[in-house]
Order: C-alpha cells, then structure tokens, then sequence
C-alpha cells in the first residue's frame, strides 16, 4: 500500500500523467461525437447551414488550421512553464520546482492543448470526400470548433495563472497550505496505545547490548514509512524496533535504518527478514517530499526567507511575508496533541518511533532567518510577532518554553546588532513583553540588556 501511495505522489507531480489522460479522453470524445453523427438525420442538420454545413474540404481546412494552433500554443507554454521554473528556482529556491511541477492548473492547461491536437487528428481522419464516399461528421467538426475557442480562453487564463504563481506571497501559501495538511493528517497519531496524554513518560529501559541494527538498503532520503507496517512486524515477532533515521532524513546505505530488540529466531535470520521487510515499510528516495514531512514545507518557506535577505535579493517585504506564513504553520502545530515516539500493542512496547516536535518546527523555521535577519529591525520585530502569534495557541509548558527561548534568542541578536538606539529599544520592549507574558525563562533575558 506504501509503494502505491508513493507511486500515486508521484504521478499528482508529473507535468504528463495528467495531460495524458485529457488526450485519452479527448480521443474517446473525439469517437463518440463522430458516432453521434452517424445516427443524426441529414436533414437535421441541413436545417442548421451556417452551423452545420461545412464541407468535406472546409471541414478538413479548418480542423488541420485547429490542430496546427494547438501544438503551437502547447509549445508556447511548455515554454513558459519551464522558464517560469528557471526564474521561481534562481529568485527563490530549487526545492519549490516539484509545487509548480505539481501545480493542477498547469497540468490541466497543458493537458487541453494536446487534447485538443488530439481530438482534431481523429476527426480529420474520418472525413470523406472522394472516392464517391462523402461523409462530413458536422456535430464533431463545430465541437472542435467550440474546443478552439475553449483552448484560447485556457491560454488567456494560463498567462494570468503563470504571472500569480511566481509572486513570493503565492509561493509561501501554497507551501504553508501543503504543510498545515500535513500536519492534520499526522498528528495526533492514532496508532497503537499512547503512554500518556503529554507524551513524556519513558520508555521500559532495554540494554544497549540487545539492539541488533537493520542496515538501509538505499541511499537517498526517507520519504515515507508505513508505521503501521512497522507495529505489525514488531507484534508478529515479538520485538521492540527502534527507528534510527526519521521521515525527511538522509540515509547511506549500510547505514542503520532501525534497530530491533528481542525476537523470536536466530539473530541472522531475524536480521534478514527485517532488511527485506524495512524495503518493503520504508520509501527511500533523491529528494525530500511533504506528504508525511511537514518540516520540509517549513523549509521550502524558510529559503525562500534566506534568498531574500541575502544581500543580492535584500527583499525584506518577501520575508516578512513567509515570516507570516511560517507562523500560521506554527500554530496550526500548536493546536495539535504531541504525539508519543511509544507504539505500544496490549501494554508491550513494539516501536520507538522518530518523527517530528513542535520544539524541532520551531528550530527550522526560526533559527536559520533569525541568523540571517542580523540587524534588519522589521524582520527580526516579526520574527517576535510570529512567536507571540504562535505562543496564542500554544497550551503545553513544554511548548511555550521553547518560545521563550527563541524570543530571547531573537532579542539577543537584535540588541548586539541593530545600529539604531531608538529601533533597538522598541525591539527590546517588544521582547520583553513578549518573554513576560510567556513566563520566566531560566537565566536573565537578553531582552532587557541594553
């Protein structure tokens, strides 16, 4: 099942699974509007002249003129397709290109060009006019005519689509959307039994010298893990699996992927069953996906931040913007229930799973813009806006510690380096109501030195 989930995100990203099934449905309508005709009274349609009396060689004119047009607008946006991906991967980051890849309305745009091509050809084909043989399919050659008109309000709303896409605020959004569904989906975690409600009772200590590590047998990026797969294969054998590497994680092969304790058979025999089993649970590939990794639409947000304050861009207005994004995604994780790493089956410990905390979101968004935002007033005054939105919906201790910290933390840098007295104040005063209404943090604030 984990294999067909991945193969089904990997066709919704591809610029042909979807273009391909408009040109199969384009010929079947193709097929049956040319059938209709056979079963419409001539003298119906002879009824209608100015709609339906083309000729054998004007049908065919017009129906080649048709086709020829589409494959020059489809050229003509596959072209702009790709240097709309040129300029959003150089302006912004690489790690957006599979969003535009995967963008539905691009899919479909250029999915109805080619359909069109497609549905004049099989027309054309069926036309009649010599050999004593005349047959005019009237009902399909005005449907290609009205598919024309549909195909040039397609190219007029795919600059307009175009234009909007590549825009910092839409990037930042569609990303933040991707992560926040996400986030829904996996947490909390139904599977199995949880400890406890807050997640921090300990797990039953196992000695080190039972763990037997499962190497990986791939390279690349863990993309996906079936959990459940992984709860039913501890249960069958009895055994306690650890996960070593996490959704989102570079691992080498012959690395260790998960480590087992316990177990019925031999070590050798257990340890082979389970590298062919962890194949099977774990999708391993060249680049990190979002479909169970919402830190990876944190990160695509957080460089598309960097590209801006980097001194070529020094576009503050861009990351303010995903400033404000990242902190609705932070929220959204806020709402949910921390989710225990403990899978336990009948009050046995099975997993020990690996997955993503709110503290580990809070890291990868905050820390790499805070460090780049060195002396920028406005952004480092929303990076202070952003925590205490987030910390509106954050009700564990837990959680509203760890923005304290990146509050003061955020405050340090800004009183080491904003040059401006009067910035540096209203930033200090900002933090400090901000770390107050958050409550104490342990040592002295960085917010209140001056």
């Amino acid at each position: 099942m984990i294999r067909l989930r991945q193969l089904w995100s990997e066709l919704r990203v591809s610029l042909w699974f979807v273009p391909s099934l408009i040109v199969l449905a384009a010929i079947v309508l193709a097929v049956l509007a040319v059938e209709v005709d056979t079963y419409v009274s001539d003298d119906l349609l002879r009824s209608y002249p100015r709609l339906f009396g083309a000729g054998a060689e004007g049908s065919r004119a017009m129906l080649s003129t048709i086709a020829g047009s589409m494959m020059t607008v489809a050229g003509v946006t596959f072209s702009i397709t790709i240097a709309a991906l040129a300029q959003a991967s150089a302006q912004y980051t690489p790690r957006i290109l599979r969003n535009f890849m995967g963008n539905r309305t691009n899919q479909v745009v250029l999915g109805v060009f080619v359909g069109i091509f497609a549905y004049c050809l099989v027309v054309l084909r069926t036309i009649r006019g010599s050999d004593g043989l005349v047959f005019v399919p009237s009902i399909a050659v005005l449907l290609g005519v009205l598919l024309a008109l549909l195909g040039v309000a397609f190219l007029v709303f795919f600059i307009h689509h175009v234009a909007t896409s590549i825009q910092a605020s839409t990037i930042a959004g569609a990303v933040s959307r991707e992560a926040i569904r996400t986030i829904e989906h996996l947490f909390p975690e139904s599977l199995g039994e949880h400890p406890g409600e807050d997640c921090d009772e300990p797990a039953p200590e196992i000695p080190e010298a039972r763990w037997r590590p499962v190497p990986s047998r791939r390279t690349g990026y863990i993309q996906r893990v079936d959990e459940a797969g992984l709860l039913r294969f501890a249960c069958g054998r009895r055994a306690i699996v650890r996960m070593e590497k996490g959704i989102g994680e570079f691992v080498i092969e012959g690395a260790p992927l998960v480590s087992i304790a316990g177990g019925e058979g031999t070590a050798e025999r257990t340890g082979e069953d389970a590298a062919r089993a962890m194949a099977e649970l774990y999708v391993i590939g060249g680049h990190r996906t979002a479909d169970q990794d919402p830190s990876f639409g944190v990160q695509q947000i957080v460089d598309v931040a960097l590209k801006a304050l980097s001194p070529g861009s020094n576009d503050t207005t861009t990351a303010v913007t995903c400033v404000d994004y990242l902190s609705a995604i932070l929220a959204r994780a806020a709402d949910r229930r921390a989710v225990s790493p403990y899978r336990l089956d009948r009050g046995e410990l099975r997993v020990i799973a690996r997955g993503g905390t709110f503290e580990a979101l809070l890291d990868v968004a905050f820390d790499p813009i805070r460090r780049d935002a060195a002396g920028n007033t406005t952004v480092l005054a929303r990076l202070l806006s952003a925590v205490e939105a987030v910390a509106g919906r954050a009700s564990r201790e837990r959680d509203r510690r760890a923005l304290a910290r990146h509050a003061a933390l955020i405050a340090e840098v800004a009183q080491r380096t904003i040059a401006a007295s009067h910035d540096r104040a209203l930033v200090a005063e900002q933090a400090t109501g901000l770390l107050r209404r958050l409550g104490p943090l342990a040592g002295d604030s960085p917010a209140g030195k001056g």
